[in-house]
């Protein structure tokens, strides 16, 4: 089933209604989810105790091995996970690895992982960020669910580093995969993070910042959760409203943020884009809806254009399954749109947008590296040939320009 496809036939339908408004939908794989809602996930709850009897079968030196592929520590061990840098890497950068959608676990994702690390391993890489859809299709089903170990740990042994996640509409699917009907499943992901040295998603929302202890940072990053404003049907849990109390919180701690950080380069990442050329189009049109609070993505287009334009230097988005470079524009204020997401899946090869680009791929497979110092800001994008498991450098973006320097920062 490509969920890709799976558009509303009309805008800010409850999940509900969606299914009886199309009822060979329901009666396909969806309503299959459905159906399989109603009985006990067997895998959930038995998957964690399974792989730890697989795991203590194996002889020591073996089972030492799986165990440091699979950076996962014992729930309630102490926090021994991979650190942030604290210097930049012998090229004078911190080096940072941006992928997005890459949770299948398929032989797409493991190639693109597999070029990914070569690439790190060259360019002293010292932190990851996940743009969403980590888990398709569904999300997982608790904290200790095998899909994060299939579709998250494995295809990324070798790449030790924290890698600053964000949530995904697929991480958040209610009735329907990828439909972000049900942000409470994100919980699941932010518990993730005690078992894991990669994962980092210290809460639904955060900030990150390199050096870490820095009075000055090089570069902050502000992860935002944008399912609320941009899912495809209506939100039912009022604390999930797009204006109910959690974005309310979330709008007034991002502003904040913003105005106190001192970080010389500031970037903002969410899964879904302000501005797209692919296929599920800008925030404010997703998908061709014009009119409905959450198919069409209004409020995150507010969110973007009241908060976070002409304050950050990138905006970094995965959701649609290409890769872009737009360019800044007066809407933007300077800020420049980023969308990576085809680190697992790729787009249908034509662009559906006209907003400038430096550089855009509608077809392959790959990922991009932001490398970033006190002179200058680069972006290079990378084409992944999946068959070989090879990168491609396609593009380098470079600023030596911040959209605002920090407030009371003095950089050489």
């Amino acid at each position: 089933m490509c969920d890709d496809d799976l558009i509303p036939p009309r805008p800010d339908l409850t999940e509900a209604q969606w299914l009886r408004a199309e009822p060979e939908l329901a009666a396909g794989p969806v309503g299959d989810r459905v159906r399989a809602m109603g009985t006990v996930r067997r895998r959930a709850l038995l998957g964690g105790a399974a792989a730890g009897a697989a795991l203590a079968a194996l002889p020591g030196h073996a089972a030492a091995q799986a165990r440091a592929a699979g950076a996962v520590r014992p729930r309630g061990a102490a926090a021994d996970v991979f650190p942030f840098p604290q210097r930049p890497n012998g090229q004078g950068e911190f080096a940072v690895l941006i992928t997005g959608d890459a949770g299948t676990g398929t032989a797409e994702q493991h190639a693109v992982a597999a070029a990914a690390r070569e690439v790190c391993r060259r360019e002293g890489v010292g932190v990851a960020v996940g743009l969403g859809d980590n888990i398709y299709e569904n999300g997982p089903e608790s904290d200790t669910d095998d899909e994060f170990r299939t579709k998250f740990e494995e295809p990324n042994t070798g790449l030790d580093m924290p890698w600053l996640m964000v949530l995904g509409n697929h991480d958040c699917s209610g009735l329907v995969p990828g439909s972000g009907g049900d942000p409470s499943r994100g919980d699941r992901e932010v518990s993730y993070a005690r078992s894991s040295r990669r994962w980092h998603m210290p809460s639904r929302y955060y900030t990150a910042a390199l050096p870490a202890d820095g009075a000055d940072p090089v570069i902050e990053f502000f992860a935002l959760d944008t399912n609320p404003v941009a899912s495809t049907v209506t939100q039912l849990d009022p604390h999930y409203y797009w204006n109910g109390p959690y974005m309310r919180a979330q709008r007034a701690w991002l502003d904040g943020a913003l105005a106190a950080s001192r970080a010389r380069w500031k970037v903002v990442i969410g899964h879904h884009p302000y501005l797209n050329n692919g296929r599920h189009g800008s925030a404010g049109t997703y998908d061709g809806f014009l009119v409905g609070h959450y198919t069409r993505g209004i409020h995150l287009k507010e969110l973007y254009e009241e908060v976070v334009v002409g304050r950050a230097d990138l905006i970094l988005s995965g959701h649609d399954h290409t890769l872009q470079l737009l360019e800044p524009t007066t809407r933007t204020a300077g800020t420049r749109q980023i969308v990576c997401g085809a680190s697992a899946k790729s787009g249908d090869g034509r662009a559906h947008g006209k907003h400038p680009a430096a550089w855009q791929n509608f077809s392959d497979h790959g990922f991009m590296v932001l490398k970033v110092s006190d002179r200058a800001m680069t972006v290079d994008a990378y084409t992944v040939d999946v068959p070989t498991r090879t990168a491609r450098l396609a593009h380098t973006t470079r600023t030596t320009t911040p959209v605002r320097a920090p407030a009371g920062a003095v950089h050489g």
